[in-house]
């Protein structure tokens, strides 16, 4: 705010709390020098639901005490805090090899957050739906069966023992045991069986990693077959 805008505030002050006013020039000056002094750095209103006056009526309205320049620089801060809060810095536009210009962009646009004049921006949400997927990277998969080429998944195999005996077990046409949830261990799908042992109180603890249970194998083979009979039906129909 300027020195006309602390005027005016001070003048709806005055008329809203007559003990703020002050009759003797020098008075009127000091008071004024020292406003703006503190609250220069404090727009008069922004966009976006800042408002001083407001500030001042409602500090008049619920306190009993004289205001001072403080009950309006309090509620500024608390509205810069609580928009920076909310903000999630988005990408700059500038080129991100350029560390200055990046910087820059960046802080420009959080004090505009701050000071009221741009709207926070808020964090993209992580989307349920699936792109579609580039021409060129469909082309790519199909050639080589998947997105890991099998040299890489050749290389990996020693550090992923289960995964490995999992991907070979499918490639040779055995069921996936992985894929059902373990009845025994309660192992879900996707996790390796666990050893179950029975603790002093009576109950069940799972302990290192092991084999598929054979019951989990069984109900893996069902399903297995019991979809291979329904891809089977229309064909024989």
């Amino acid at each position: 705010m300027d020195r006309r805008e602390i005027a005016a505030l001070l003048a709806l002050i005055g008329r809203l709390d007559p003990r703020t006013i002050r009759t003797d020039k020098g008075e009127v000056a000091d008071q004024l020098a020292q406003w703006h002094e503190l609250l220069g750095d404090v727009p008069t209103a922004t966009p976006y639901g800042w408002d001083a006056l407001a500030a001042a009526r409602q500090h008049i309205r619920t306190s009993p005490y004289q205001i001072l320049p403080a009950d309006i620089a309090r509620p500024w801060e608390s509205y810069r805090r609580d928009r920076l809060a909310r903000h999630s810095d988005p990408t700059p536009s500038v080129d991100p090899d350029d560390q200055a210009a990046w910087a820059k962009e960046l802080a420009e646009t959080r004090r505009a957050v701050a000071e009221g004049t741009l709207q926070p921006a808020r964090a993209r949400a992580i989307e349920s739906g699936r792109e579609e997927i580039n021409p060129r990277l469909q082309a790519r998969l199909e050639q080589v069966g998947s997105c890991i080429p099998p040299a890489a998944r050749a290389a990996l195999a020693p550090y992923r023992p289960a995964r490995a005996a999992r991907e070979a077990a499918v490639a040779q046409g055995l069921p996936d045991a992985l894929s059902v949830r373990c009845a025994w261990c309660l192992a879900q799908p996707g996790d390796s069986c666990r050893r179950r042992r029975i603790g002093p109180d009576g109950g069940a603890r799972g302990t290192a990693p092991c084999a598929p249970h054979p019951s989990r194998l069984d109900l893996a083979a069902a399903q297995q077959a019991q979809l291979t009979e329904q891809t089977q039906q229309p064909a024989l129909a």
